[in-house]
């Protein structure tokens, strides 16, 4: 390692005095101009890991959902993999040190995690559409260069497609080119395929309207549009061109206000859906002929496409094992329909893409979102070469075609990540399979009221909760107080967890009516404000 230009370049990327920032579940995020020591930073330590494990790591410049003015990083593992646990601790120690440690700091994460400084890095790179992006990643790059990496820079890309390239590059593009056509052509091939067996088709035309959030997913779109088949007409809202990113608009905001985004004009009736700003998250809703507005959300995703792959899995007669990965904040009705109606077990884990992905992988075929609309399907290595192998030799008709169309939604989903683009595919291909119409999918079931709120706090860390978060073990006294609120409900549940970025406790609770799914809330964030050490004025209803 040159340590003189290790010097020299870091004296390019100077760390603001006094900020500490936390690697956590979506990388680094803060005001952008925060974060040009951060890039230069990662940029070091991503040539660190891929020295360590001897393949490509990935370099995510986005800020998802956030607004515009932020920006952040995440990394990415070989197999397009969120970073390793072990490894979020090294990238808050490097990105908090100060200039002059940071020699010193990379020695002991090269002794820790026997990196052979000898090995070559390779290092993919792809940034969203902010006005800050393109800088930072030119300083990302410059601590790769600093350390002798190998770089692709793919520019403009979404989150979901530089995990595929990564993906691609680790498997010896045994997953797919890791190119931006390869990823175009490989999941509409397995889309063209799919709806070739619809009812439908060839005849019906499919409209769909997507709000992209004024982000990458509209770029990305239209640069995919050649390649869909002529029944499926997309029309893009929000593309970019003249509003703010994620501003009234995206995912985010649709499902948190539960209302259309801005500048996209909706009919009864009509299948629309929204990304967020980096697509790798999406929700689908309509209006009804009264006006009335229904959310879509992850958990209804997660069902559609359960029942779907279920009842695939029961025509091929293979003996392999479903599950739906979940956490607290599902939907109980979601969580009913699964276990009692569909007879899929259903899991659920602490809040977090990496503990669902994790969960996932325990079982042949793993579906998990969150509500929030991030999530995807995975396939075991074994349970994907039997689908492959039964769609050449399977003798019996019904058997090889149920196969088949497995084959086609394993590559249609993008298994390294949630994806908006590849999720999209995935429903359209479902619901023309199967002639169902948004209002039919949503009458599945029909969610239970509830009620997201969040209470100030001293400090969150008071709050400790078990049970993939589904219950407090501190402060004492707290747990016992919510068990006898929710006794006073019909079909309640309530929970509260701290957040993982700011000191508030998030407080969520259902029940049989808005009024006391609501009332319930307003009466646990009060437990919390008394028993956890609330700031300011007490919680009003």
């Amino acid at each position: 390692m040159d340590s003189e230009a290790l010097k020299k370049y870091s004296a390019l990327h100077p760390k603001p005095a006094g900020l500490t920032l936390q690697y956590g579940t979506a990388g680094f995020r803060t005001k952008a101009e925060q974060l040009d020591h951060v890039m230069f930073r990662m940029g070091l330590l991503a040539v660190l890991r891929s020295k360590a494990v001897v393949s490509t790591i990935g370099i995510m410049v986005t800020a998802s959902h956030n607004p515009e003015e932020d920006n952040g990083v995440k990394l990415v593992d070989p197999l397009g993999e969120m970073l390793h646990p072990s490894w979020e601790e090294y990238a808050t120690q490097l990105a908090n040190a100060e200039e002059r440690e940071l020699q010193k700091i990379i020695t002991e994460i090269c002794q820790k995690a026997a990196v052979n400084q000898h090995k070559d890095a390779s290092v993919f790179i792809g940034r969203d559409t902010r006005p800050s992006s393109e800088k930072l990643s030119q300083s990302v790059i410059d601590g790769i260069s600093v350390l002798g990496g190998q770089y692709h820079d793919y520019g403009l890309v979404t989150t979901p497609q530089l995990h595929y390239m990564v993906c691609c590059q680790n498997t010896q593009e045994q997953y797919g080119k890791a190119t931006l056509e390869g990823y175009y052509e490989k999941l509409s091939r397995a889309f063209t395929e799919l709806i070739k067996q619809s009812p439908t088709s060839g005849e019906s035309q499919r409209h769909l309207k997507i709000d992209c959030a004024n982000g990458i997913g509209a770029l990305k779109l239209s640069e995919m549009e050649p390649y869909f088949p002529k029944e499926v007409l997309i029309h893009l809202y929000n593309d970019g061109t003249k509003e703010k990113l994620n501003h009234l608009c995206g995912a985010d905001f649709v499902k948190v206000h539960q209302k259309p985004p801005r500048g996209l004009d909706m009919k009864p009736n009509e299948r629309c859906c929204s990304f967020d700003g980096d697509a790798d998250r999406i929700v689908y809703y309509y209006k009804d002929a009264t006006g009335h507005f229904h959310l879509i959300d992850g958990d209804k995703i997660a069902t559609l496409i359960s029942i779907f792959l279920k009842e695939l899995l029961a025509k091929v007669g293979q003996t392999l094992k479903m599950a739906v990965v979940q956490t607290a904040y599902a939907n109980g009705s979601s969580t009913r329909y699964l276990e009692e109606t569909l007879k899929v077990p259903v899991h659920c884990v602490k809040t977090g893409v990496k503990h669902l992905h994790h969960k996932a992988q325990e079982f042949d075929v793993g579906v998990y979102f969150e509500a929030n609309g991030h999530g995807t399907v995975l396939f075991s290595k074994a349970a994907e070469t039997k689908i492959r192998q039964l769609a050449k030799e399977e003798k019996d008709d019904e058997k090889r075609e149920a196969a088949k169309v497995l084959e086609n939604m394993i590559d249609l989903i993008n298994q390294t990540v949630g994806d908006a683009v590849s999720d999209m595919l995935v429903i359209e291909a479902i619901l023309a399979l199967k002639g169902l119409t948004v209002q039919e999918w949503d009458t599945v079931y029909t969610d239970l009221p509830n009620r997201l709120l969040k209470v100030q706090v001293a400090d969150r860390r008071v709050i400790d909760t078990t049970d993939a978060e589904r219950r407090a073990l501190t402060p004492p006294g707290l747990q016992e107080k919510i068990d006898a609120l929710v006794k006073q409900y019909k079909l309640s549940r309530a929970f509260v967890r701290p957040s993982g970025t700011e000191d508030v406790v998030r407080v969520y609770a259902e029940a049989d009516t808005q009024e006391n799914a609501d009332a319930l809330a307003h009466e646990v964030s009060l437990a919390v404000y008394h028993l956890a050490g609330g700031k300011g004025a007490p919680p009003q209803p």
